[in-house]
Parts: C-alpha cells; structure tokens; sequence
C-alpha cells in the first residue's frame, strides 16, 4: 500500500476507532458448520488456529480465544491505536492464546504459517486494490488445506445507489480537517439534500432508503463507511473470478438462507434453475439483483476442495447438525398441539406458520431448549413424547420441517452442542471469560455488552453485571440475593417498588431473591449461563 494512503487510512482508525464487537457470523463454530452443510468437513474449533485480518482491537477474536482456551489466535490492524486497546484487554483476561500485532496486510507471508480459519470482516472494500489482492493471496497462501475464509464486502447493484449518497457527503466533508467536522459538515449536505430533492427523482429515492441508516447508525460507522477514502465495492460474480485466480473456490454465503432460490418464490425459483444451468455463483449474482444487495458475507475454500461441495442439501449432514431456535406466537398465545394454524416470530424476525401438531411440538422443543442446541434424535424424542405419535411418524415430518428452518434461516446451526446450561440452577456458573474477565467481556457505561456462547453480543443491565461476576458455582440464590442487599445498601444499585425505594430489611430480601430469579432467566436466555 502506498505509504501516503496508508498514512491516510490509519489516522482515520487512529483518530474514530472502529466499534470493535463480536459478529456472529464470522463464528468460528458457524463456519465449520456451513461447510459441513455445503459437504467439507473444516478443523475443530476447539484447537483451531485463527487469523483475523483487520482485527481493530479484537472484539472479534478475544472472544473466541477466551472460548476455546487449546485454539490460537492472531490478529492484524494498521492502526496502532486500537491494537493497543485490544493488548491491554488481553493482559486483563490473562489470555495467553491470542495477540494482536500492527501489521500491514500486504506484508503478510508464508512465514506467518497456516490457519484452519481466516475472517477478514469489513475491510476489503475499503482498501485499495493491491491490498484487496493480499487479501485474497493470504486466504489461500495461508490458509490450511481444509481450512475456511471468510471475507465481506459492499457490492453492486445495492451500492450504486449508495454511491450517489457517498459522494455528496464526500464533496462537502472531505475538505474539513477533523473527523468531527467532515462528518457534521457531510450530514449538512444530505439534509439540505433531502429538503430539496424533487419528489419524484432518483435521488430522492435514494436519500429515502439511506437517510434511516445515516440517522441511526453510529459517528464511527459513518465515517468509515462514507467517508474514507477507500470503498470499492464490485459485483459478487466479480468478486468469485478475483477469488478464482487466486487458487481459491466458492463455498457458500455466511448466511446461508440467501443461497436458496425457493426462499424467493416460484416466479424466481423456475426461470433461474433453468438460466444459471447449475451455477451456484451465476445464480446468486442473479439473486442480487433481484433484492438490490449491497453487502456480502463470502466462504472461501483452496480450489481443489471446489469438487466436493455440494450445494443440494444431503438428508445425512442435514441430520449430522445441533439446531437451536425460538418460537413466538404471533397472538402472544403459547404454543398449542391442534391442526389449528399458529404464525410464530422465530429469528431473524422471520414469520413462519405452523399447521401439524408435530411442526408445533418441535418449535416448541427448539423454544424450551434456547440457547442450548439439540440434535435431531433429541428433537424427535422430544416430539414423539409430545404428541404420542409413532416415532416412524414423527421422524420424516421433524427432519423435512428441520430442512425447511435452516433453508428459511429461522434456525441456528452448529457442528457440535453450544454448551450452555439446560437450565437455571441452584448454583449458576456464568462462562469464564464473562465472569473472571469483565475487562474483556463487558463494556463500561451505562450500554454494557457481553459476547455469549453464540458469539453475540447481548446487552446487560446493572443487575446482571452485579450477579455476574458471583455466578462461579460455589453461590446460592439466598448468597446472591444477600450481594444484592449489600450492594443496595452500598447504593451501587438500587431497588424501587411502587415509586418508593426499599429500605425494610426483610422486604428488601424478598425483593432481592425475585431479582435474582429474574436476573439469571435473563442471563440463561442471553447465552451467559453455563452446565
């Protein structure tokens, strides 16, 4: 990268660091998982060796580290600002299987070794080209040979118009001199824009799909998405030729309900099948298109793994998966074993109607056990012990209907079980790297997030960063409710009932103990508990 640019790009990061956090879609567990799917068998995570390049200051990849102590993991940045965040929540956590090192990409060579995985998330548009191509050079050069890359991008068609938006932000922001000024100055631009655009042109169009996301999204996000000076998006067929002669072929989308061309209707589905003549990357170019993309999530594997992914699901590695899911009754109702039809919200706010009793009973086995997966033998059980039907019955309407979840993407998916506890229990663990290392785990103020299980990151409130760090097995709920009140009477917290706060002894314990209840519900479901 040319030194003046490079100089440009790293202030940029220097001066508006980038929120770091974990994406749950570069999960390490969910790329093994959908290369399972596609028909490649990828290294246990458990011991897996992990680069991340662009890693800012490893909210991405400490999480992961903290969860798998037999893995290594290695982070890459340009900006030493926020490589030094991420050491010092490293010696925090006393995390001896992870560093971050301020490196530029393009220097990166075979020296560095190989990695059973690569996540290069949120960078490749916005560098220049040779850097873009090292980035492809690294995910086959130093990728091991069943090993899984994973790299995101803005594309065409979506950012066409998006461009138009960039651009006018550019043209009165870019002259400033702060961050502060060029985004001020380019948010200027955009409402004089929309105040005087014409009611019926293109660029109102434009201004009305993306001013929601200028208003809502955060400083940092906006400058580095609108105002670097780096963002070139490409089209995804363009993408998979880069890809291609690098020695590397295409494996599936990190979301991969957007692969199915079922999920888009029967007027798609038959005209495509028969245009794309069985071509994955031609289809899901076409597929763009037709929803106006502008970013993707690509699965890269070495060329010669290219001949064994299959893109048709197979019932055996459909079966060989752990599901997790939930289930919400449109009506507010719960879950009822009739033939009456019940639409449920299940994730991603996906609506999906259930009609058999059978259907109903494994949405509601799915719903009880989140977050923790089950297996489709535990799920068939479940179901068979539900409804009293025949087990030969219940198993073919169970794996179609499981099929037909993880096509829509209303379920989670993963290799092995999500090791999250059953339930509540009389002594709760947290997982370690909340409990013992709040340094990493929780951000401070008054947002504090944790990274859970499903490398997500939930939000907590001041109860739960209170119970948590105690939440080590050796405390009872009546312990934890005692901490409670200590910490009242502290006036770290505060308890109010009926606009008055507690005062009476023996009514702030009963008030305690309901919380601590409350508290741990909370923090089971947020993925935060372990057995």
């Amino acid at each position: 990268m040319p030194d003046s640019l490079t100089s440009t790009l790293t202030s940029y990061y220097d001066a508006v660091p980038y929120e770091s956090h974990p994406f749950p879609q570069t999960a390490v567990e969910h790329l093994e998982a959908i290369a399972y799917l596609f028909g490649l068998q990828a290294p246990p995570p458990a011991s897996a060796r992990v680069l991340e390049l662009g890693c800012a200051s490893g909210g991405n990849l400490i999480p992961f580290a903290a969860r798998h102590p037999q893995a290594s993991a290695l982070g890459l940045d340009l900006s030493k600002v926020q490589v030094a965040q991420g050491a010092g929540a490293i010696s925090r956590a006393a995390l001896a299987n992870v560093a971050l090192r301020v490196f530029d990409l393009a220097q990166v060579d075979a020296s560095f070794g190989q990695f059973d995985y690569i996540v290069c998330h949120g960078v490749y548009s916005w560098v220049p080209g040779p850097v873009q191509d090292a980035i492809l050079r690294i995910c086959c050069e130093n990728l091991a040979p069943d090993g899984v890359a994973y790299v995101s991008y803005n594309v065409y068609p979506g950012w066409k118009a998006r461009e138009i938006v960039r651009d006018a932000m550019i043209l009165r922001g870019g002259p400033r001199d702060t961050p502060e000024e060029k985004l001020s100055y380019a948010r200027g631009m955009l409402e004089f824009l929309e105040q005087s655009a014409r009611p019926d042109s293109v660029l109102k169009k434009t201004l009305d799909e993306t001013m929601p996301i200028v208003r809502r999204s955060s400083s940092d996000y906006l400058l580095h998405e609108f105002l670097e000076p780096c963002n070139a998006p490409c089209y995804f067929k363009e993408f998979a030729a880069r890809a291609e002669a690098r020695g590397l072929a295409y494996l599936g989308d990190a979301e991969p309900s957007s692969m199915f061309v079922q999920n888009y209707g029967d007027k798609v589905r038959e005209p495509l099948l028969r245009e794309c003549g069985g071509s994955q990357v031609l289809m899901e170019q076409y597929l763009d298109f037709l929803v106006n993309r502008i970013f993707r999530q690509t699965l890269l594997v070495k060329q010669g793994r290219g001949g064994d992914i299959r893109f048709r699901l197979d019932p055996v590695r459909v079966r060989g998966l752990e599901y997790a899911g939930l289930f919400s009754p449109a009506d507010g109702g719960a879950l009822t074993l009739d033939a009456r039809e019940q639409p449920c919200k299940a994730l991603r706010n996906i609506t999906v109607t259930l009609r058999l009793p059978v259907h109903k009973a494994l949405a509601q086995a799915l719903d009880n056990r989140y977050p923790a997966t089950a297996s489709p033998e535990a799920l068939i059980a479940a179901v068979t012990g539900a409804t009293g039907e025949p087990r030969a019955t219940v198993e073919p309407l169970v794996m179609s209907m499981l099929e037909e979840l993880l096509i829509l993407g209303a379920v989670r998916i993963r290799r092995t079980p999500v090791h999250v506890a059953a339930e509540v229990s009389a002594w709760p663990v947290a997982l370690p790297s909340v409990r013992t290392a709040p340094g990493i785990a929780l951000s401070a103020g008054n947002s504090a997030s944790a990274c859970n299980q499903w490398h997500e990151s939930v939000a907590l409130t001041a109860l739960e960063r209170s119970l948590l760090p105690l939440l080590d097995g050796a405390h009872s709920h009546d312990a934890l409710a005692d901490h409670l009140v200590n910490e009242v009477r502290a006036e770290r917290l505060r308890f109010v009932h009926g606009d008055q706060p507690l005062a009476d002894a023996p009514a702030l314990k009963q008030f305690a103990l309901k919380q601590v209840a409350l508290g741990l519900q909370d923090l089971w479901r947020k993925a935060l508990l372990v057995a």
